[in-house]
Order: structure tokens, then sequence, then C-alpha cells
């Protein structure tokens, strides 16, 4: 790859390489070299987050440094990195991540209950010339407080005590953030299984779920969904998708990136990165409609199979969609 260090092999060897080595090999003072200035312009890596956004080197260290404080012990298992790009346009990953640690030290989540906690992450990456110049990030912090024994709303509900009350809380994500960045997706190949994906998440989302995943998911389709939550056949699929929509009936969702892999010597897979913008004004996941603008950052992997998705990875942070819910209705 044009302009990577020697090490690198291809750019999933650079992705787990350089995560590596910042978390497990307590290096993170190496985020200066890879989260520096854009290739072409001086302008800080934007971090996304459902938190909101940060720039540049120095609050990622910041942030590595207090997760690392919090979780010591935390693995960062590297499932799986979807890429496309290529040296003209530059290269973009998205890295699916199994962390495992334990609950020992008194922080964000309360005090130590010494719980085993196993939670993911999707992080997507723009990659030019050695770095990282533009970065998507969702938790699984569902999962999280889950584990610990804090139900998401009432951990989203003390957060926004914890900085202040509503007025001085902080923003999550929405689509008003301000966000300066010179990112352009790499231009795909039509008909690629990324589109495909893309198409069956547009028609769950917009036409018919039950459909949708009868005519597109294996009979034993595995769905690994937020919250640290597993299970198993196109029924549970189904409840999950209609679930989440009937909570946001009206929202606009929209297909923010998409990635894929068609190798001979893999299943094909895809990376899709999505959003749901609009009110909470119906029953599902999130509760009683709540009418509260709200904002959803999701990033979806799949695996297909002979007979249609058999593997299904759903990613966002319930506990930064019910602080949105919770700064309007107290």
């Amino acid at each position: 790859m044009k302009g990577f260090d020697n090490q690198f092999k291809n750019l999933p060897d650079y992705i787990l390489k350089i995560t590596y080595q910042i978390w497990e090999n307590n290096d993170v003072e190496s985020i200066k070299k890879y989260y520096a200035d854009t290739p072409q312009v001086s302008l800080p890596t934007p971090t996304r987050s459902p938190g909101g956004v940060i720039y540049g080197a120095d609050p990622v260290i910041k942030s590595t440094k207090e997760s690392k404080k919090l979780f010591p012990d935390r693995t960062l298992l590297g499932e799986d990195v979807i890429w496309t790009g290529n040296d003209k346009e530059g290269y973009f990953s998205s890295h699916r991540i199994l962390s495992t640690s334990t609950h020992n030290n008194d922080g964000l989540y309360g005090e130590p209950t010494g719980k085993k906690l196993y939670y993911r992450t999707i992080a997507d990456c723009a990659c030019m010339n050695n770095q990282v110049y533009d970065e998507w990030l969702v938790r699984d912090q569902g999962a999280i407080v889950r584990q610990i024994g804090i139900d998401p709303k009432v951990f989203a509900n003390n957060l926004i005590s914890q900085e202040g009350g509503p007025e001085k809380s902080s923003k999550p994500f929405d689509e008003n953030t301000p966000v300066k960045s010179i990112y352009t997706s790499p231009i795909l190949p039509s008909g690629n299984i990324g589109d495909k994906y893309a198409n069956i998440l547009t028609s769950i989302m917009n036409v018919t779920a039950e459909k949708t995943i009868n005519d597109n998911y294996d009979r034993s389709i595995q769905q690994f969904q937020p919250g640290g939550q597993l299970h198993y056949g196109r029924d549970e699929c189904i409840k999950f998708w209609k679930q989440l929509r009937s909570s946001f009936p009206d929202a606009l969702f929209t297909i923010e990136h998409v990635a894929f892999i068609e190798e001979e010597s893999q299943a094909k897979k895809a990376a899709i990165r999505w959003s749901l913008n609009g009110k909470h004004e119906g029953n599902g996941i999130f509760g009683q409609p709540s009418n509260a603008k709200i904002y959803v950052m999701g990033i979806n992997h799949v695996e297909f199979g002979s007979m249609g998705i058999k593997n299904e990875w759903v990613l966002y942070d319930e506990t930064m969609i019910w602080k949105q819910i919770l700064l309007k209705t107290g």
C-alpha cells in the first residue's frame, strides 16, 4: 500500500496491528503517529461516536487512557476487518472487535463489581499514507452496563445527572453536529454484495421486514443484537427490526457507507453504516413515545451463505438513544 509502513501487508493487517500496538502493547502515545493531520490538508482527525465528535490525537489519547484505567485487563479481539479502497482514493476499513475485560475499577460505570465483561465495538476508519484521517466508532455500551447490572435507561439518566443536568449535559451526535472532514467514499463497482445488503436493509426499514427477511435471511440466521444479545432464526430478526422501526416509525433511514469483501476463499461479507433520524413517536424497544428528536448511528456486519444471510451483527449505542429521549422528557 502506497505511503504505508512496510510492516503492513494490507489494510486489515494495518488496522489489526495498530490496534494491538495502542491497546494491548500499551503504546498509547503511538496514536500521535496514526491519528495525525490528514495527508492532504492540515486538519485533525475527526472521531465520531454516538456521544459526539472529537478532533486530533490528543483527545483520542485521553479517551484511551481513561478506558484503560477503567479496564486495565481489556483485550481487543479483532473478529473481522471488512474493507474497500485503493492507493489513489484511499482505504476504508470496518473493524469489528470483541472486547473482554473485568469491571474492577471505580469510574464511569460506578463502583467495581468484579464482573467479567464481553462487548463489541465497530470502528470505521478512512486511511491514507499510514494515517487514520477520519473515524466513526460505535461501542455496545448497552452490553457493558447490562452485564454490570444497570439498565441502559438508568445509566443514561445517571450520566445526565453526573454532567450537571439537562442544561449542562453534553449533547449526543446528530445530523446537526458540525464535523470538519475531507472524507469521500471510494467508488465501488455496481452489483456488489454491499449494495445488495444495503438494499435489504432499506427494504426492511421502509417496506416490510417480514417478507424481506424471509426472502433474504438463512433460516438458521444468527443475529447479534445491541445489548450483547444473541438470537436465532428469522422470526427473532423480524421481531428485532420491527420493534426498532416501530419506535421511530417516520424517522428517515439512510445508508451512510458501504464496504464489502467478495473473495473465493471466504464467505461474502458486507459492512453498512446507517442512520435513523427523526422522532420517537411509537411504542417499541425504547418504550412509550416521547416525541423526542433522535439520531441513531448504526453499523452492521453480515456474512452471506448459500441460503442467504447467515450471520448479522447490528450495533448501536442504546444509552445514547436513551440520553436523547431523557434530555427531552427529563
